[in-house]
This record gives C-alpha cells, structure tokens and sequence, in this order.
C-alpha cells in the first residue's frame, strides 16, 4: 500500500511512545503549543476550543475526548482543532491525578467516602474486570451473568469521576483560556507584523527592479 508504514512497529514500540513520545514531552509540548499559535480564528475563539479541551479531560469518558472536546467547542464557538489539541493535556503523566482530584472531588461533594487517597481504584477495577470477564464467559455457559461489582465500579469510581470532575475542570478550562488569549494574541500580532515588514522589503526590492 502507498502509505503503509515503511517500517512496521511492534506494538511494545506503540505503547512505550504513548507513554515516551519519542522526542520526549517536552518536544510533544512544543509541538502542540506551536500548532496552537499557529491557527486560524481569533484569540478568543481558539481560546475557546483550550477550554473545551482542557474541560474534557477532567471527564472519565476515556476513548471520547476527542468528540467530546469536539462538541463543547462547537457549542461554544470555538476552534475545534484547539480542542482535540488540548486534550494532550490529559496524558499518561497526568491521568492519576486528574483522575484523584475528581474522584476525590465527587466523593466530597456527594458525602461518600473515597477511602483514602486512591483507595478504592484498585478493588473497583479489579471487581470490574471480573464481573466484565465472567459475564462474557456467562454467554457461552449456563453461567448467570454478575452486575455487583461493576455497579461497585460506578458508585465508587466513574460517578463521582464524572460529578467530581466538573469543578477542576471548570478551573483548569478557565485558567488554560485566560493565559491563551494575550500569547495567542501576541503571537498572531508578531506574526503580522512580520509578514508586513517581509511584503514591505518584496515591494521595495520590486520597485528597484523596475526603476
């Protein structure tokens, strides 16, 4: 095929570079922020789309950032783009505490207990992966299919993720459109002004051609 990889990669290389880009964070970081700087729309605009990005990842709908981030822009009149791109905000190194803080947070504000600082993760995902693996052995058995545990999973976990995970993501949403907005703006201004002064010296090189 025409775009085939032409060096196929094994899929332990995949997974180390979700977790490593090659390049390092730092370089992904760089990357992002420049394609950021670079979009089309007003500061206000891809602002907008920052915050329906950096929202989004404060939700426990893993696998559905991207649409997620997609929709809230487009409500908001953002720039969709700048949403999917801030989603990256939501990485391998900042899940856990994303994930804590809004857990915590829910637990709080629906007067549960959390169980100490990530204390019922483990046993919440273990019981749902058991209940997960015997209700699909259960379609090709007599086996009875098993809710308890997974329904442990939604009350001690993915419920209070989800009401917990509207306030810091308010916050941090907040914060990420308040700083983009002036370097956004300040970018863009550089940048016209850069292409003014380069039209300017092709303009003058012209007329000296032509005198």
């Amino acid at each position: 095929m025409v775009f085939k990889r032409r060096d196929s990669r094994h899929w332990l290389t995949v997974v180390a570079h979700w977790f490593y880009p090659r390049g390092g964070w730092g370089r992904a970081i760089q990357y992002v922020k420049l394609r950021l700087h670079r979009l089309p729309g007003t500061p206000e605009s891809i602002a907008r789309g920052i915050f329906a990005g950096a929202f989004t990842v404060f939700t426990p709908f893993f696998g559905l950032h991207f649409i997620i981030a997609a929709l809230i822009a487009r409500v908001m009149r953002g720039n969709i783009l700048a949403a999917l791109l801030a989603t990256f905000i939501g990485n391998p190194l900042t899940y856990l505490p994303i994930a804590l803080i809004s857990i915590h947070t829910g637990h709080f504000l629906l007067g549960t207990n959390a169980g100490g600082i990530g204390g019922h993760i483990g046993p919440a995902f273990a019981g749902a992966w058991r209940d997960l693996k015997h209700n699909f052995l259960a379609m090709f058995t007599p086996e009875r299919a098993h809710w308890d545990e997974l329904l442990q999973f939604y009350n001690d976990l993915f419920f209070p993720f989800m009401v917990g995970g509207i306030i810091p993501g308010l916050i941090c949403g907040t914060i990420c459109y308040y700083l983009s907005v002036p370097v956004i703006r300040a970018y863009q201004q550089r940048r016209l002004a850069k292409l003014r002064s380069k039209m300017n010296k092709m303009r003058m090189q012209a007329e000296k051609q032509a005198d």
